[in-house]
């Protein structure tokens, strides 16, 4: 069974100071992402395990802990890919002619993405989404990593609300954070993303 590495970072953990400190990335990076993966990857034996002994009765926690650690792990290999040193600004293209057609402007989109980050209860996530089945662009919350995301959604864009992902630097003033993150977005990345998920299509079945 394939197993999951930890991908390295495209910066050094300092690289994205002030906005993040090198500490908090050395300890999200380093321990937090490292342990989803290292879960996930346990968590796959367990299920094989399970099947060679045709033991299901642990089968329901095991799924609830794949989607938990796998949702984690792949959110955050987004995320670091999502932001860079001296980054932010707005997009150019074809992803900014759609924040501007689904979202009426780019500084409407800003606001409802960081205010979706900014009243996650508890753990979670923001994250903009391409959804396949409507054609468009969506801004969801993510509950812990993996819950209240629609089915088909592709994340491009990701905002760790985790306390893990800001504490250390901002304390209780979790709104710094999401917008520090402005100075930082790699809208290459995020543009390259919007235009890989557009080739992606579900077959709803055609009305009678």
């Amino acid at each position: 069974m394939n197993q999951y590495t930890l991908p390295d970072l495209p910066y050094d953990y300092s690289a994205l100071e002030p906005h993040i400190s090198g500490k908090i990335m050395e300890l999200h990076h380093g321990k937090h992402h490292a342990a989803y993966v290292k879960n996930a990857n346990t968590v796959l034996e367990q299920l094989g395990e399970a099947r060679l002994k045709e033991d299901f009765s642990r089968l329901a926690a095991l799924e609830r802990a794949l989607a938990f650690n796998l949702s984690g792990h792949i959110l955050h290999s987004i995320f670091w890919q999502n932001l860079m040193p001296k980054g932010g600004g707005s997009p150019q293209g074809d992803f900014a002619t759609a924040i501007q057609k689904n979202f009426g402007g780019f500084d409407r989109f800003r606001k409802q993405l960081t205010e979706v980050a900014s009243t996650i209860m508890g753990s979670g996530w923001a994250a903009l989404v391409w959804e396949p089945l409507g054609k468009q662009l969506l801004i969801t919350q993510i509950y812990d990593h993996q819950s209240n995301l629609a089915q088909a959604g592709v994340p491009l864009m990701v905002v760790d609300a985790w306390e893990h992902a800001y504490y250390l630097q901002y304390q209780n003033r979790k709104t710094e954070f999401f917008e520090a993150v402005w100075s930082l977005w790699n809208w290459k990345d995020i543009s390259a993303r919007y235009a890989s998920a557009l080739q992606f299509h579900i077959d709803s079945g055609k009305a009678a």
